[in-house]
């Protein structure tokens, strides 16, 4: 059984196992037993869905725009035609172009965290689909990175966009800021998008539709939140 630290103690005495905490309770609690003190710990939100992810209807997947971002300046890479680079540009894209980072990926760079591409160059992008895919960087219409506006999808990525796809187990594991932002923005980015699954909620799933929610900050222990009290 693997020893555990006194930090992680003290962390765990804080934490009532038998009570389920209100999302503004959660959210305090989270930065007051946050154990990483070397670093900004993101904070993450997971969310258990009563769906069938293998279910084509219930495999939930899209984007939300938290209020405050997520306190991470993410690095986009744009995939697109010559016309298209300087607005890209403009919006603040990491990297630019086509054929020759296409080749980049292909030797083994994925040093980014989003992808976005036109819908002109998707044949072109398939080529690395199979480094993107595992990666969860394939751009995709249903998250907005398949898009000929790239400017805007852009801006809205480097704004706080996010998106959120449900595991094999139907849970939504998502990073909804740092422990350095105060409590009630924490609570607004997590309000922003539990309200959106349950928008999304499929018309063929049945029975409770969220199961649980827990809140945890990297390296902490787990905070149950009472559904109850959000939905």
């Amino acid at each position: 059984m693997a020893k555990v630290s006194k930090k992680r103690a003290a962390a765990n005495a804080k934490i009532d196992n038998e009570k389920h905490y209100t999302l503004s309770e959660a959210m305090a609690l989270v930065k007051e037993i946050n154990t990483a003190k070397k670093f900004d710990a993101s904070v993450d939100v997971h969310v258990r869905l009563g769906v069938d992810p293998r279910k084509p209807d219930q495999g939930i997947r899209g984007t939300v725009n938290l209020p405050h971002g997520t306190g991470k300046t993410k690095r986009v890479m744009v995939l697109c035609t010559p016309d298209k680079e300087q607005e890209a540009k403009d919006a603040g894209a990491d990297h630019v172009g086509l054929d020759e980072l296409i080749q980049k990926v292909q030797g083994g760079w994925t040093d980014i965290d989003v992808v976005i591409a036109m819908p002109q160059v998707m044949a072109k992008v398939g080529r690395i689909g199979r480094i993107l895919g595992p990666r969860g960087l394939m751009p995709n219409p249903k998250t907005g990175t398949v898009t000929m506006d790239v400017g805007a999808a852009v801006a809205d990525v480097k704004g706080g966009k996010i998106s959120f796809r449900v595991d094999k187990f139907g849970i939504i594991h998502n990073s909804i800021g740092r422990v350095s932002f105060e409590p009630n923005k924490l609570e607004d980015n997590a309000n922003e998008l539990i309200s959106t699954l349950v928008k999304m909620k499929p018309a063929s799933a049945k029975g409770t539709y969220v199961k649980s929610i827990t809140v945890a900050s990297t390296m902490s222990p787990g905070i149950k939140v009472d559904t109850k009290s959000i939905i």
